[in-house]
């Protein structure tokens, strides 16, 4: 019986791990609550396990992560124009986010993942300077 009992208990915990991650939406848009050419929300902070679902919301978009601007050792990701992608990032930190298309237009988000503290020199010195104001305030809020 004890064994019945535990290997219930065992089943039990490791089939419902999954539901406690949470999937989190990110739509990418023409225009948002920060203006033009933006992802809403604009600064994620979600917990190891979680997935970003981006969506392009209007069409344009594309969403990947900015070359030196996520934690040592993760992987990046690179979506196509108009296509829906999941990200599970397997590295605690501040990964950087960006539509190539509207990049020079400011369109950034942070994600981070965990506890983590703001980063110092987060920013590269080849960031565009309206992505970098937006980077900059939302590593400012973190």
């Amino acid at each position: 019986m004890f064994r019945i009992c535990a290997l219930s208990f065992l089943v039990l915990t490791t089939t419902m791990a999954p539901v406690w991650a949470e999937d989190h939406i990110v739509n990418m848009l023409n225009r948002g609550d920060d203006g033009i050419m933006v992802f809403e929300p604009g600064l994620l902070v979600i917990q190891p396990g979680d997935t970003v679902r981006f969506v392009a919301a209007d069409r344009g978009h594309n969403a990947e992560t900015i070359d030196g601007m996520i934690p040592e050792g993760a992987r990046g990701f690179e979506a196509r124009l108009n296509e829906e992608v999941l990200f599970s990032p397997g590295i605690d930190g501040v990964y950087a986010i960006k539509c190539k298309p509207h990049y020079a237009m400011g369109m950034v988000m942070i994600v981070a993942v965990g506890d983590v503290q703001t980063p110092e020199e987060f920013v590269g010195r080849r960031v565009p300077p309206r992505a970098r104001k937006r980077l900059e305030a939302y590593l400012d809020a973190l």
